[in-house]
């Protein structure tokens, strides 16, 4: 039995400390944020409430959950989640598995300009003009053909790939699968960890983008919900949602803008917060994938 030394445990209790305190530097404020949103909202502007809620309420949500739109916008996120998860991760994987074959013609091309595009893009206006060039602007498929692919998924596509065993292909081959055959009935079954990883990335992705429905977005129909939240913070129009709504719905005794607020971004990080830990597994095996080199 080996015996640590002084320095040693000297250097596990700092990291555990320094742990602790960054634990809690990133626990405290959602924690904070969901007290008060919890918490009756005349009761908040008192002050002097940290870490349980004084008075319970829940009159925030359900004024947030009874406003005109906000289950619209929530299912446009969740559309827009799973459709541009689903034809990203096809996509990509397709390009990728092409590109994954060294006798690929104009193979090395192809991933130079690949990898230019990691570096460097147009930019917001051209990107503007093109969208609106193609005619996605106030299109919900703005929300889905520009994400279709993604050079750094690629690469993690590709590391994955060549782990596989060349005799399935050559085996599908012998038996009369063509390439596409391959690809949808062995590589992708196959490819489950990996698929895994980028459909995490790709719906934290989509869900969690405010930017797309602000620039390229003007019908309130085709609003996902984490514009709406933006309109409500950075706009502070959730003063003018308080007003739009009917009387009988408003409870202004114990409903403030801030507690609104605060509900509002309980309720749009909720979802995939209660999704993360069931692919945390694929996330990290993702992450490191193609680290070790042999």
């Amino acid at each position: 039995m080996s015996m640590r030394s002084k320095g040693e445990k000297t250097f596990d209790i700092i990291n555990t400390v320094i742990m602790v305190l960054f634990c809690f530097i990133i626990i405290y404020p959602v924690w904070y944020t969901l007290v008060l949103s919890f918490n009756d909202a005349s009761d908040t502007m008192l002050g002097g409430i940290y870490w349980w809620p004084r008075k319970f309420s829940i009159e925030s949500y359900i004024t947030v959950i009874k406003t005109p739109g906000i289950f619209k916008a929530f299912g446009i996120t969740i559309s827009r989640t799973v459709i541009g998860v689903i034809t990203h991760v096809f996509f990509t994987a397709m390009v990728a598995y092409g590109l994954s074959k060294r006798e690929l013609a104009g193979r090395k091309i192809y991933l130079t300009i690949g990898i230019i595009t990691m570096f460097f893009n147009g930019g917001l206006i051209p990107t503007f003009l093109l969208i609106k060039k193609i005619g996605l602007l106030d299109n919900f498929l703005v929300y889905i053909i520009p994400t279709l692919f993604s050079f750094f998924d690629l690469i993690i596509f590709q590391s994955f790939f060549r782990e596989l065993p060349q005799s399935l292909e050559e085996s599908a081959y012998i038996d009369g699968a063509n390439d596409f055959q391959i690809f949808i009935k062995i590589v992708l079954p196959l490819s489950m960890p990996v698929i895994a990883t980028i459909a995490l990335f790709n719906g934290v992705f989509h869900w969690n983008d405010f930017f797309t429905g602000v620039i390229y977005i003007n019908n309130p129909d085709l609003q996902p919900i984490q514009t709406f939240l933006y309109k409500v913070i950075a706009q502070s129009s959730s003063n003018q949602m308080m007003d739009a709504m009917p009387a009988t719905l408003t409870n202004v005794a114990k409903t403030t803008s801030e507690s609104i607020k605060l509900a509002t971004m309980v309720l749009t990080t909720f979802p995939i917060v209660t999704v993360y830990p069931f692919l945390q597994k694929y996330f990290v095996k993702g992450m490191l994938l193609g680290a070790v080199k042999e």
